[in-house]
């Protein structure tokens, strides 16, 4: 099992440490519904520093970028960043992605840690020009500070205009007295914040001046349970749940990264897919009746028939009810749509919705 550079203050916070994509990370630290509510309405701090990065450099990085990826990275410009993912040669999905343009010729990709090795595979194997890769991910520590008092809190640390940055947004300086510090205007909450890079070696200092900053809003770590409920709660997809190497990302809901306009690996498949209409599509749906969805209970008609299953499931905290996501044939994926779920052979009411569930 690895470890992330912040382990050991991890520990000292008396965090419960589960096993998570091959790393030992913090779950919780008081507990899910605490968190929660501290990064919706003021501000938290996760270690993520389980993800991945690779750089992709030289004269050959953007064909390969384009290649590889749906979106189109050829409209990027220097400090912005874009979603994007890696299509398959199957119809499914091998990752989602986030990807930087640091310069002309320079970028950075960010992968989800449980796909680091299969990603830079991939990658590489499709890496015909010579574009030239570094697997960063062993270097990095990444910490994610989200809320409506992150700005407030980083801002303390910094020169850089952190109010004026727009959102999938970057920039290079300086933070907390470390220099080369790339400050993200990205997140996986929906609740407003940084994510903020660091090398290994500063990761520490680079903890305890957030949490100093932060301390007249009362800030607090906050473990990856208390993620999956902010990040399902604005309908962000998480791979392995949501999406995976055999889902079509079309009926994932992708098809606003899915640039046509340029050649990528299955992009002819997955347009002529498009043009047929697709069969089923992924949904957010409420509980109407009591019941917490989770990950592959049934999803199913008034008659009890199968239209498919929860991908994703919990109790929101903010509007304390039942959410979840799940594939259902294309005629049940209008919003408004009376669908059952099955818990312990009893078929509970939702509707579906939306998304995302939660707005700003």
């Amino acid at each position: 099992m690895k470890t992330v550079p912040l382990h050991q203050v991890h520990i000292r916070l008396g965090a419960k440490m589960v096993p998570f994509a091959g790393f030992e990370m913090p779950v919780r630290y008081s507990s899910d519904l605490d968190e929660h509510h501290t990064v919706r309405n003021n501000v938290g701090v996760f270690d993520v520093s389980h993800m991945g990065e690779f750089s992709v450099k030289g004269p050959k990085a953007l064909a390969l970028i384009q290649k590889v990826s749906s979106n189109d990275a050829a409209t990027l410009y220097d400090g912005k960043v874009q979603y994007s993912y890696l299509p398959n040669a199957k119809g499914g999905v091998v990752d989602d992605l986030l990807v930087y343009r640091i310069a002309e010729d320079d970028y950075m990709l960010v992968v989800n840690a449980s796909n680091i090795e299969k990603d830079w595979d991939w990658i590489q194997s499709h890496n015909t020009e010579g574009a030239e890769m570094t697997n960063l991910s062993d270097d990095l520590c990444l910490c994610a500070v989200q809320g409506p008092n992150a700005t407030a809190t980083l801002q303390k640390l910094t020169g850089s205009d952190l109010g004026a940055m727009e959102y999938y947004t970057f920039h290079i300086g300086e933070m907390a007295g470390i220099e080369d510090v790339i400050i993200s205007a990205t997140g996986y909450t929906g609740a407003g914040g940084f994510e903020i890079y660091v090398n290994k070696e500063n990761a520490e200092k680079m903890w305890d001046a957030i949490f100093e900053a932060g301390k007249e809003f009362g800030i607090k770590p906050v473990g990856l349970g208390a993620r999956d409920t902010l990040r399902l709660e604005k309908g962000f997809c998480l791979y392995g749940n949501d999406i995976d190497d055999i889902t079509s990302p079309l009926e994932a809901g992708l098809g606003w990264v899915t640039k046509f306009s340029k050649d990528f690996i299955n992009s002819q498949s997955l347009k002529t897919q498009k043009e047929a209409g697709l069969n089923r599509k992924l949904v957010g749906f409420e509980m109407i009746d009591r019941g917490i969805p989770r990950s592959h209970y049934e999803l199913c008609d008034a008659s009890g028939h199968k239209l498919g299953e929860v991908t994703s499931g919990t109790q929101s905290p903010t509007l304390q009810k039942g959410i979840g996501m799940g594939y259902v044939p294309t005629p049940f994926s209008k919003p408004d749509t009376e669908i059952f779920v099955k818990v312990r052979d009893k078929l509970l009411k939702a509707r579906t919705v939306k998304l995302p569930f939660v707005k700003n």
